[in-house]
């Protein structure tokens, strides 16, 4: 299951970074500033607003462990069918309505499928697991980029909608095969055995229960959802500024190709999943604050460098290097969500990807086209180091059931 969510990770990073990968090419299409394409940009997580808190409220409403799968596959269908009529529209109008029918189905995607490793793993070693699961978005990152360059080389940016998420059907075909109720019983069986702490009962799944309940059982059930939402929003800010425009400043700053811009552009991803492993891995033996701390400082000093992008050889220097940090958060994150709200973890990580990433991407991409256009990107990233920086208030606040935890286990023994 693990490997199997992986695949579903980079599946989902990879369509979310077609957009910011090709926007040089539709803007000179349709003859549009960097301030409107942060706008195209921004309709896209209109949608992962929408899908991320509706959606991902959905996959727990119809009970856990198993039947995510069946969720996953609808999302999976509305993300295919968006891209292919993106492929083919010819009007700003009808790309704009489908930038935000296809981030309902990005947006919605991750959730479901974070909670079904939730699902799937012992608590435990809850951290590693989802850190593992999410180096999907790193690798996507990386792989993404390489396609769509072969793919842009050999037809049009039109190619990337039409061939790449298809990817997503014989993934989605092998989790529904996997996650049985038996296949469940089965890892139960052994985590038990083992002396640890299943997530996800089998017995307890249950029927429809109302979407809406579930939103407000998880803000009302522990602060770190809010806290993890405002995070989520500050860190994803940062992180969508900086792939919505690294293309156009790779092609217009340094003359290469949108090809190899492309390919450029994923560098990050080559390193990501170091980031996510090891501080996912470590917050199950510390706690969940000090690897935010580390991250977030590591992350803004990475910013900071990144106006130093003026060869080609510096900017892979400065990717590689910030890939160590730009993913690293969010498998902690999410782990500290599913620690206080394990009963309705889709919902909670549903609202911290539709609130998060959906509202960031909102406001980001149009206010860094903006800095872009006005101002350049030397301003663009010390925008960025400053927002990133707000998020340590929010890091301070945290509750870290890890660490009470560990002192519980320590005052018994």
């Amino acid at each position: 299951m693990l490997a199997v969510t992986f695949g579903a990770i980079l599946i989902t990073a990879i369509d979310r970074t077609i957009l910011p990968t090709v926007l040089p090419a539709i803007l000179k299409e349709f003859h549009l500033s960097a301030t409107a394409g942060g706008w195209l940009v921004g309709l896209s997580y209109v949608g992962t607003l929408i899908g991320g808190v509706l959606v991902g409220a959905i996959g727990d409403a119809f009970g856990k462990g198993p039947r995510r799968a069946w969720i996953w596959l609808v999302t999976v269908a509305l993300v295919v069918a968006s891209a292919i009529a993106t492929a083919v529209t010819r009007t700003l109008g009808l790309l704009q309505v489908l930038r935000v029918t296809m981030g309902i189905g990005t947006g919605s995607m991750e959730p479901v499928n974070v909670a079904m490793i939730g699902d799937w793993w012992q608590k435990e070693d809850r951290g590693f697991a989802v850190g593992a699961h999410h180096t999907g978005f790193p690798a996507g990152q990386f792989v993404g980029p390489v396609l769509m360059g072969a793919i842009i080389a050999a037809t049009s940016w039109r190619g990337t909608f039409l061939f790449i998420p298809l990817l997503a059907i014989p993934i989605v075909i092998a989790q529904i095969l996997l996650a049985r109720r038996r296949n469940l019983v089965k890892v139960d069986r052994w985590i038990t055995d083992h002396d640890l702490t299943p997530s996800a009962d089998p017995d307890e799944v249950t029927g429809w229960q109302n979407p809406f309940a579930r939103i407000r059982d998880a803000v009302r059930a522990d602060r770190n959802v809010a806290l993890a939402m405002i995070m989520n929003f500050l860190f994803l800010w940062t992180e969508t500024a900086v792939t919505s425009f690294i293309t156009l400043q790779l092609t217009r700053d340094l003359g290469i190709t949108l090809a190899v811009a492309a390919v450029v552009s994923g560098a990050s991803g080559l390193t990501g999943w170091i980031g996510q492993i090891v501080w996912g891995a470590i917050s199950d033996h510390i706690g969940r604050k000090i690897p935010l701390l580390i991250v977030t400082i590591g992350d803004a000093i990475a910013l900071a460098l990144m106006i130093e992008i003026h060869s080609l050889t510096m900017a892979w220097i400065l990717l590689l290097a910030w890939g160590l940090v730009r993913n690293a958060p969010y498998p902690v994150l999410y782990a500290s969500v599913i620690d206080v709200v394990p009963e309705a973890a889709s919902t909670g990580l549903g609202l911290m990807v539709g609130v998060g990433l959906g509202a960031s991407g909102i406001v980001a991409a149009p206010i860094a086209g903006w800095i872009v256009d006005h101002y350049g990107f030397t301003w663009h990233y010390l925008a960025l180091v400053v927002v990133c920086l707000i998020s340590l208030i929010p890091i301070f606040l945290l509750n870290d059931p890890v660490r009470a935890e560990r002192r519980r286990q320590r005052l018994a023994g």
